[in-house]
């Protein structure tokens, strides 16, 4: 029984038990149904309280759920039959309070916290808005703009902050469950507070369209915030029950939309790309030391993600000037989680006392169980690190390479022990970015690779399994259809007005903005290493060799697809007239483009090049692709990552595009022989994902 009710005294007691996290599923909801009535029942019992057994309250609902038909007993149904009770229930509140849980807690008439106790609504994660009472309670109890922020970000509210706010009203001193016990006596023999009764706040015009405008900034195309702010600003002026309607009414419709489905894929994507037959079982190794080598951006991120890991961590530079910068660099990335509340003033401190060394002789990571290279993108300065470390590094420690494009496989022969050997390749910044390649080599030990998962998970990142190419999963499709952008700017098409359609469609930035970010040096570097293996008929971005070669590097030095001064970033005006020369030096005529077509081409390079990532085994799955794309190169949340967002489209159309721009172009666009394989049989990228799992 996930739900039961006792008696203490005159106190009852009704107890949530559904490990791990207490979550609202059927028997859940059927038990609290239950244990209303046998209170109301209890006629010796004159208050309760609600309790949850393990390490938290009800943190939600129940995933196994998600897609099924809803069965009864639903959740308003339930919170309303404990609100409606004639003698009050107090909810002891410990761990998070989530979504339902919350809700749960805000239906009972009076709360409790935990000091460590967290609260939150975030179903705009996942394409929808509160559907158990949520729009309607929340503002009864903290106000109007206090539940529209709540409800928007999803943030988690602490104890402390949610008795400020009035969201509970005690804080527990001693014992969660005695305090609870001593309000419930307290309340005894009064009549229940209910939260529905309580007045609900007036209108806040302005600072509801300062919230929108906002929200509509922070995430362009999602449909969930707003439909949230519309229905608490609307449904605040009727009475509770029409307001429980109108919320139910744009719940269910959330339900049915495009972006709820795309985000629950992008939800059980994440949680699925950590289960691998191969790593199944296999214990992973130490993961107490930590050592990087090089304290660039790069190398200065990984280490401030270990350190704020609460790991032991030994940086080494080639001198010491560059290791006092990398300590000075490291240093500022720790107050800048201080700033942003994510970290302690007293444990930056000891990060940087105690737990990190910097130095010059790789001898000092002898001990390491972990060593990551963080170091120039050269393959034979990555050789002589990894020839060092086999000499210095103790049986059995990991050496990692965090190469973006660079053969894992020929780095491992500079070892004589590929097996210890991974790429983990990060993204800047690295104590900020959650993506993490775990890139496996040919002879790389199971043991190894779980260690790298291990890693991932320590470090809070998502860790997606890649294979040996060119690039790995997320590089080698990005290289793909940067060659489509380019090609369209070759034919006539503004770098700025990609951007624009491409934002447009919802990625974070444009191609151009980002090369602008990274540095036009690091295209060109790459285009150079390259340029041995290239086809004849491969199309070159000119244009970006040009500004390149003049000096124009991007934010780095100002100037490079846009201008950067004061305020926001503009063209560079000098492109057009550098287009125009590069396009009648390769006689070329310009045409026009319109913004579908930028996204048409964009997306069908991108689909066809990750078909044949996932063909090769690249990636194991397309939802590890849609993993990447998702979380290291902007690719838009609500649309659920390019494979997802195929299979919505129409896989058909995709390869019916493919086909009519190869009549121009055959040599770039080739269709994959899984994209066509898949319509041929009519079957969507959503299938593979539900074999791997069978």
């Amino acid at each position: 029984m996930p739900v039961t009710y006792r008696r203490d005294g005159a106190i009852g007691v009704i107890t949530i038990d559904n490990p791990p996290v207490n979550a609202t599923g059927q028997a859940v909801r059927a038990g609290l149904m239950l244990a209303a009535r046998d209170f109301a029942a209890d006629d010796a019992a004159e208050a309760a309280v609600m309790i949850c057994a393990g390490r938290t309250w009800v943190a939600g609902a129940d995933i196994t759920e998600f897609g099924k038909p809803p069965r009864e007993p639903f959740l308003p149904d339930v919170i309303t039959a404990i609100e409606s009770l004639d003698k009050p229930v107090v909810a002891a509140i410990h761990g998070t309070a989530l979504g339902g849980g919350l809700e749960l807690a805000m239906g009972c008439h009076a709360r409790i916290g935990a000091p460590g106790a967290r609260m939150g609504l975030p179903e705009v994660t996942l394409g929808l808005l509160p559907g158990a009472g949520g729009t309607q309670r929340l503002p009864r109890l903290i106000g109007l703009m206090p539940a529209l922020e709540a409800i928007t970000s999803a943030r988690q509210i602490p104890a402390a902050e949610a008795l400020d706010l009035g969201l509970i009203d005690a804080l527990a001193t001693g014992d969660l469950t005695a305090d609870a016990m001593a309000l419930a006596r307290s309340l005894a023999g009064q009549a229940p507070r209910r939260t529905r009764d309580l007045p609900a706040p007036g209108d806040q015009p302005d600072a509801v369209a300062a919230l929108r405008a906002a929200v509509a900034r922070r995430l362009p195309g999602r449909i969930g915030e707003g439909t949230a702010i519309d229905v608490v600003t609307d449904s605040l002026a009727v009475p509770f029950d029409q307001g429980m309607a109108m919320e139910r009414a744009a719940f269910l419709a959330l339900m049915d939309s495009p972006q709820r489905a795309a985000l629950i894929h992008a939800f059980f994507a994440e949680r699925a790309v950590g289960n691998l037959p191969a790593i199944k079982g296999v214990a992973p190794r130490d993961l107490e030391r930590i050592g990087v080598i090089g304290g660039g951006t790069m190398g200065a991120g990984i280490a401030t993600a270990c350190l704020l890991a609460g790991q032991q961590v030994t940086l080494i530079e080639r001198d010491d000037a560059a290791a006092a910068r990398a300590r000075d660099t490291i240093a500022g990335m720790l107050e800048g989680a201080v700033k942003r509340g994510k970290l302690k003033p007293e444990a930056r401190d000891s990060a940087l006392s105690d737990r990190l060394t910097t130095g010059t002789d790789y001898a000092g990571l002898a001990q390491a169980d972990l060593i990551i290279e963080a170091v120039f993108e050269s393959m034979e300065v990555k050789e002589q690190v990894f020839a060092q470390l086999d000499r210095v590094a103790k049986p059995g420690a990991v050496l990692a390479t965090n190469t973006s494009y660079l053969d894992v496989n020929r780095i491992a022969d500079a070892t004589g022990r590929p097996g210890d050997v991974i790429g983990l390749h990060f993204f800047s910044p690295a104590h900020v970015m959650r993506l993490l390649e775990v890139v496996v080599a040919d002879r790389t030990d199971p043991q190894v690779v779980a260690t790298g998962f291990a890693l991932a998970k320590r470090l809070k990142k998502i860790a997606v399994r890649a294979g040996v190419c060119d690039g790995f999963i997320g590089n080698r499709i990005l290289s793909h259809y940067r060659a489509a952008v380019d090609a369209m700017v070759l034919d006539g098409a503004a770098p700025q007005q990609i951007d624009r359609a491409l934002a447009d469609f919802g990625f974070a930035m444009g191609p151009y903005a980002v090369s602008d970010l990274a540095g036009l040096d690091i295209g060109a570097m790459t285009r150079q290493r390259k340029a041995a293996d290239r086809h004849p008929r491969d199309r070159v971005p000119v244009f970006a060799d040009r500004l390149y070669e003049q000096g124009d590097l991007g934010r780095k030095t100002g100037r490079g697809f846009y201008v950067y001064g004061e305020g926001k970033p503009q063209p560079n005006p000098d492109l057009p007239a550098l287009l125009d020369r590069v396009r009648a030096d390769l006689g070329l005529t310009p045409r026009a483009f319109d913004d579908e077509e930028i996204v048409a081409r964009t997306m069908a390079a991108m689909v066809n090049e990750a078909a044949r990532v996932v063909e090769d085994g690249t990636a194991a799955r397309p939802l590890d692709v849609d993993v990447v794309m998702l979380n290291g190169y902007g690719f838009p949340r609500w649309r659920g990552g390019p494979m997802h967002w195929a299979d919505a489209h129409g896989l058909d159309r995709i390869l019916s595009d493919i086909r009519r721009f190869a009549e121009t172009d055959d040599h770039y666009w080739q269709p994959a022989p899984l994209l066509e394989r898949l319509v041929a049989e009519g079957r969507r990228f959503a299938d593979l994902n539900k074999e791997s799992q069978s």
